[in-house]
């Protein structure tokens, strides 16, 4: 598990990036899907929307729930999203401090 620790720590730069890659996709999909909504077009899945916010992009995909005004009625979108940020945010934490918050 420490390897698994130094590893992330060596390349936080690369998480951090990938991070904000899915934050950024998220973002973008709310957009596409409230732009599609308004046409009556086929739409992206409420489940690809979740997911995408829980796996990594919950700061993207809430951004655009506020920008877009989009899925911001649905309580489990934000439940979802929001303990997709506590997730990240511990996550973030531990790569920071080397896995220690696990060890005493």
């Amino acid at each position: 598990m420490n390897r698994l620790f130094e590893l992330l720590k060596e390349h936080g730069a690369a998480v951090l990036m990938i991070f904000l890659a899915v934050d950024i996709l998220a973002f973008i999909m709310y957009g596409i899907d409230k732009k599609r909504a308004k046409k009556n077009e086929w739409r992206i899945s409420e489940r690809t929307l979740l997911l995408a916010g829980f796996c990594g992009g919950a700061v993207g995909a809430l951004a655009g729930m506020k920008i877009f005004r989009h899925k911001t009625r649905h309580w489990y979108f934000w439940a979802v999203n929001i303990l997709g940020i506590i997730w990240q945010l511990l996550f973030g934490i531990m790569v920071i401090s080397g896995g220690k918050l696990l060890s005493r």
